[in-house]
């Protein structure tokens, strides 16, 4: 899949989310509103960051599949590791207003203010969020980890939180709803159960995008592989003083090699190119490889 067919299918996924979103984050404000409930009220900001954070995936995917220029000698990959950053923070600041907002209302309940009690709406809404959410969720990571793009799959955990959110959201209301009005706690409760929650979330994306912004190196396994493939081929010795690094969905691969310093420079330059070649092979033909050739000579 060339890079304009992946932007389109990439497009397409995040457009299903988006129209999922909009419907979602609708209702659940007229849910949250007519059904009195705070928790259904932070669900529905928490869709309607969903909805912002598909138009940055929209905007940086496509900044991001641009071929390299003069500017870029690399390509544009880092802005798609860059969307994964800001929906991280974006997950992050939607976090900490529904927590704080839930533990005012706490806060005041405990001061002895009476909280109004959930209306039936706000607890379909959740029902209803809870099933579209995980299934866009589904829908979205299978095709991310298949487009090999770290932003989708960042936006389908996104759809998740938003389903998790949901199921708290459905409990809290639900319990505030049957067990009697000494129970409307639970609401802004479960709100602040499902803030703690987005904030795992998104640590742990913003613990990957600024990894790879901060140029982290490839994990071990990848690392050790690469030197094993290198070692494969006939002629070349001891590869070493390897760096790695991604650059949006793909690798970038350095590595020193060593030869037969009484071989031409033609086929000192054979052998590193068959050794690009099978690490392309196995890594995309999209990595960018450096390969240096020392003579044998310097290994002693």
């Amino acid at each position: 899949m060339n890079n304009e067919e992946r932007e389109k299918e990439i497009y397409k996924v995040t457009l299903v989310g988006t129209a999922v979103n909009i419907i979602l984050t609708l209702f659940k404000f007229v849910a949250g509103i007519v059904g009195h409930s705070a928790a259904m009220l932070a669900d529905a900001v928490h869709s309607l960051s969903d909805f912002v954070t598909d138009i940055i995936v929209l905007i940086f995917v496509h900044i991001s599949n641009k071929p390299q220029d003069k500017g870029h000698d690399y390509g544009h990959g880092k802005y798609e590791t860059l969307a994964t950053t800001i929906i991280g923070i974006a997950l992050f600041a939607v976090a900490v207003s529904i927590i704080v907002d839930g533990v005012i209302m706490i806060v005041a309940w405990i001061g002895g203010d009476e909280l109004p009690a959930p209306g039936m709406l706000a607890l379909w809404a959740a029902l209803v969020s809870i099933v579209f959410k995980e299934a866009i969720y589904q829908y979205t990571v299978i095709k991310g980890r298949k487009l090999n793009s770290q932003a989708v799959e960042a936006n389908a955990w996104h759809h998740r939180s938003d389903a998790f959110s949901s199921i708290g959201t459905a409990i809290g209301i639900g319990g505030a709803i049957f067990l009697g009005q000494r129970w409307t706690v639970l609401d802004p409760l479960a709100s602040v159960v499902v803030g703690a929650f987005i904030v795992k979330v998104s640590y742990d994306l913003l613990k990957s995008g600024l990894g790879e912004l901060m140029e982290r190196s490839l994990p071990d396994e990848i690392e050790n592989e690469i030197l094993r493939l290198a070692n494969t081929i006939e002629g070349v010795k001891g590869p070493h003083d390897l760096r790695t690094r991604c650059i949006g969905n793909h690798y970038a691969i350095e590595l020193h090699i060593y030869m037969d310093g009484n071989i031409t420079l033609t086929e000192a330059h054979d052998k590193a190119t068959e050794v690009e070649e099978l690490l392309r092979h196995n890594f995309g033909e999209e990595t960018h490889i450096a390969v240096h050739v020392e003579p044998e000579e310097s290994e002693r």
